[in-house]
């Protein structure tokens, strides 16, 4: 039986193609070309999109290169950078730091003179008991006259001044020694901190029984009240050296005993000196304590000698004068030459800000 194909598949009317349209340049708001991170939604897409006009774009302009700058620019701008840094720098002469490190402590030390003989005048009290500035004065004079006060000074000046340098040479490689060595640090770091907390007028007895009366019992009084603070002094200063210091002195192939001397001791410098000032201030005070103690014998007449000869004699204007120029000689010492040492060092390290030289 033939089969219909009209049932099948129906025919329909052709119909005509038309031309396709002509593409019109747009330009969407959402361009991957400008902005590929935001993701593109078709129906944003389509609805924002509009006919866009060509229009022409500025050309870049060239940022000016380091090299073809003005170097009177770059170096006005270094210049500014590190007055930035290491602050206003005033030069002034040698004699006017040594005014502004002396003037200010003279000028306290005349007021309180002065207060001293305003006391005196009012209160008239007993004057062997309560001496005025003008018998200190006198007491100093008579010293001055006999040729006491100058022995006793220069004596005394000697003996600290040797003492402090054998303290300086036994405490700084004991120091870096215990710096460096970390179980010898943990067996002997506590005794050093022990004898330094030690009062030195304690060793005073000891001395004399082993030395006798003798010049070496007074260094040995010394070296004990000195020591420790130095060795204390540069350990503290060797924990606050940055470690970057320690691996480039390596790394450069330094060793062991140029990485300690060479690269950890001037880094360690502002705690040393901190150390060495307050050792010269327990050896001052520890030769003060012996002189006073360990009288006769073949030790020589110092200030301490001189102070414990004006106690016999119940002279109090004599053991005041002795007194103020035990601390007259201490704060010379401290002015003329710590102090500059630490503001240089300072403001060498940049830790002095404003600093003036």
């Amino acid at each position: 039986m033939p089969h219909d194909l009209s049932l099948v598949a129906p025919t329909t009317p052709p119909v005509d193609s038309a031309p396709p349209a002509e593409p019109v340049e747009t330009r969407s708001t959402t361009d991957p070309e400008l902005d590929p991170v935001s993701p593109i939604d078709p129906a944003v897409s389509v609805a924002s999109t509009v006919p866009v006009a060509s229009t022409p774009q500025p050309e870049p302009v060239e940022a000016p290169s380091a090299a073809n700058q003005d170097p009177d620019e770059l170096r006005s701008l270094e210049a500014g950078l590190d007055r930035l840094q290491t602050g206003t720098i005033v030069v002034r002469s040698g004699w006017r730091r040594i005014l502004d490190g002396v003037f200010p402590p003279v000028v306290f030390l005349v007021a309180l003179i002065a207060v001293w003989q305003l006391w005196v005048v009012i209160a008239q009290p007993r004057p062997d008991l309560y001496p005025g500035p003008l018998d200190v004065v006198a007491a100093l004079g008579d010293g001055w006259q006999s040729g006491r006060l100058q022995l006793a000074a220069t004596t005394s000046l000697e003996r600290g001044v040797f003492g402090f340098l054998i303290a300086v040479a036994v405490g700084t490689p004991l120091g870096l020694l215990l710096a460096e060595v970390r179980p010898l640090r943990r067996a002997v770091g506590p005794l050093i901190s022990g004898l330094q907390v030690l009062p030195s007028v304690a060793w005073v007895p000891a001395a004399i029984i082993w030395f006798g009366l003798t010049d070496a019992t007074v260094y040995f009084v010394v070296l004990m009240g000195a020591v420790p603070s130095i060795v204390n002094g540069l350990v503290a200063g060797v924990d606050q050296v940055p470690p970057q210091l320690r691996r480039v002195g390596t790394v450069l192939g330094a060793s062991k005993l140029q990485l300690a001397t060479v690269v950890v001791l001037p880094a360690a410098l502002p705690g040393y000196l901190a150390g060495l000032k307050q050792g010269w201030a327990f050896s001052w005070r520890s030769l003060m304590a012996a002189e006073i103690i360990a009288v006769g014998g073949t030790i020589g007449f110092g200030l301490g000698s001189l102070l414990q000869q004006g106690r016999e004699l119940a002279d109090l204007a004599s053991v005041l004068a002795t007194i103020l120029l035990i601390l007259g000689i201490g704060i010379l010492v401290e002015l003329l030459v710590f102090a500059p040492v630490e503001r240089r060092l300072l403001r060498r390290r940049g830790l002095q800000p404003g600093g003036t030289r």
